[in-house]
Formats: C-alpha cells, structure tokens, sequence
C-alpha cells in the first residue's frame, strides 16, 4: 500500500536512541488519511510520537468499510524501496499487481508478502466483483542495510502456523511467536501476529523481553496490561516483558507488533526509505523518468506521481520527533 498524500512529509526514523527499555503503556492516538478514490485510513505509524516499533515504520488500519457500492480500495501503479509491504485482511479481497508481474488476490488472514529491495512498484485494488466488507491493516518494514538492495520479489502465504492458548488463537504473520515461525521472509529479528481473543479470556502471551512491542486495535475491545485498545487505536509496549496480560469481555482481536529495536537511522519519504537525501532524490527521479521501479501491467489507469522533495535537506535521525 501507499502513502498518497501529495504533501508528503519526511519522517527521520530508527536509532536505538529512543526506545524505551522497560514496560510502558502509551496509547498511540490515530490521523486519518484519505487512500485512493473512496477510503479512508487511521495512520498509526509514523505517528508524531513515535516513529517505529522494532523494524515496524508504517501502519495503517482501515474499515470495517461497506463497499458494496464503492470501488473499494483503488490504489494506482506507485513506487517503494528499502522496505517490504504487509497486506493483512480481516474482511474483504485486495487484487495486488507488481512490476516482477505478479498478479495475486489476497484473502482474510492470508499474507501478501512484499519486499521491495532496491526498487519495484505495485498497485492495489478491490477485484469486481468484491465482497460487500473491506476490513483490514496495511505494513510497512524496514530493511536493514545489508538487505535493502536485494532483488524485489513477492510472497503469498494462504497458509499460516498458529499458536493457541484457552481463549487465545494467534496467526504468527511474520517472524516467530512462542517459538512458532512464520514462512515469511524476514530480514530482522521481528514478530508480527494477528490475535482473536474469545470472550471472557483471561491469559498471558509470553515475549521476548529484548524486543519492544506495540499492539494495534482491530475489532472488539481488548484490555492489554490493563489498558482499553479499541479498533484504530495502537499501545506501545516498550522492552522487558517476558509476557503480555490479555482480556476481555467480548470477542476481540488485535495486532501484536513488535521486534528489536532498529538500530539503523533512517529518512523515509512518500514511498520510500533510505539512508541519505541523495538517495531519495535519485528515487524520486528514477521514478519520474520511468527508470528502475519497473512497470505495473494490466491496471487500469495511470502511476501515480511523486511529491516535491521538502526544501530542507533531508537528514536521517532518530526514532521520535
């Protein structure tokens, strides 16, 4: 997925400078953000309080949305390097095109695994037919230098391990919970799980304590270590945990994010993440003059255009603003 906002501003990310190396409870506060023709997301990272969790740098989550006469989701052919995309779907379908000519749709709790490496552009769209509800989360990572100039490539995992506990079904999406891996490609040591928590559950999911973590609201209300998270809303865990308290009331399911912290210091702008101002300009220009990023074949439209670079010149720093 893409970050379309025509003003586009650079986020400064990574570093182990600010991350918080004992149990916290901050609840990240959402910005909503127009996507494409007809949605609308709640932008959770980068946020203006924090920038990444482990090698998490974007989160949007989005609907449930009735888009029985909608378009749905209309994201034209865009660029991205130095990062890969998770698609993550409660409800609904999201057809994924790129430039390596992969043509896929991702359904519910199936991963749609991008890695962008050194250059690739893909589009989004709701396939029509469609089914009546779109529901689900958009992801970025980030790449670790040694990395993020590999070749761009695709994944489709329809099929998941899973780990249980009373009241507690994950779906390991990325890295390893509980000693359980998940099949996706991953660059740092990382863990992204998507969580349903029957009614009346009351457990504890163990961690790894040098990691910091952030869970991400999805639907129901979950009481994480004693906090209310609500659909949209996101808690940043910080590090030291060995374990997590989960309950509720109600059904409920979350995200849980998290990972070592990066240690890289990163610029990100519009779609893209690198290392220097110089290489986002280049990008930028590769982009425009049809270089590098390749071709989207078979969407029904234009690419979509890149932003104007800021005035300033871009510098990498730290996690937070």
């Amino acid at each position: 997925m893409s970050n379309l906002d025509r003003q586009a501003a650079l986020s400064v990310c990574g570093g182990r400078g600010f991350v918080v190396a004992e149990p916290v409870r901050e609840l990240l506060t959402p910005r909503q953000v127009k996507l494409g023709e007809s949605s609308e997301v709640r932008r959770l990272l980068p946020n203006l309080g924090r920038r990444m969790v482990g090698a998490w740098c974007f989160v949007d989550h989005y609907g449930p949305d009735d888009i029985a006469d909608e378009p749905g989701m209309q994201v034209p052919p865009h660029p991205h390097m130095g990062l890969q995309t998770v698609s993550w779907l409660h409800e609904g379908e999201v057809l994924h095109r790129d430039s390596t000519g992969s043509l896929q749709t991702v359904r519910p709790r199936e991963l749609g695994l991008m890695t962008s490496g050194r250059g690739i552009s893909h589009s989004e769209e709701s396939p029509r037919p469609h089914a009546r509800y779109l529901h689900g989360a958009q992801l970025w990572v980030a790449l670790p230098d040694t990395h993020r100039h590999i070749e761009p490539h695709f994944r489709h995992h329809a099929d998941l391990p899973r780990v249980t506990a009373p009241g507690l079904d994950a779906t390991v999406i990325l890295g390893s919970l509980d000693g359980t891996t998940s099949p996706g490609d991953a660059y740092t040591p990382i863990v992204g799980a998507d969580i349903t928590l029957a009614a009346g559950a009351d457990t504890r999911l163990p961690l790894e304590p040098d990691f910091e973590y952030a869970v991400l609201g999805m639907s129901g209300e979950a009481h994480v270590d004693g906090v209310p998270v609500h659909p949209g809303s996101m808690l940043y865990l910080g590090c030291g945990r060995p374990d997590l308290p989960l309950r509720t009331d109600g059904p409920a399911s979350v995200m849980l994010l998290g990972g070592e912290p990066f240690e890289e210091e990163l610029v990100m702008f519009w779609n893209w993440i690198g290392r220097s101002h110089e290489e986002i300009a280049q990008a930028r220009e590769d982009w425009t003059n049809g270089t590098r990023f390749g071709e989207v074949k078979g969407y029904d439209g234009a690419p979509i255009p890149a932003p104007a670079l800021p005035p300033a010149h871009l510098k990498p720093r730290g996690r937070v603003r």
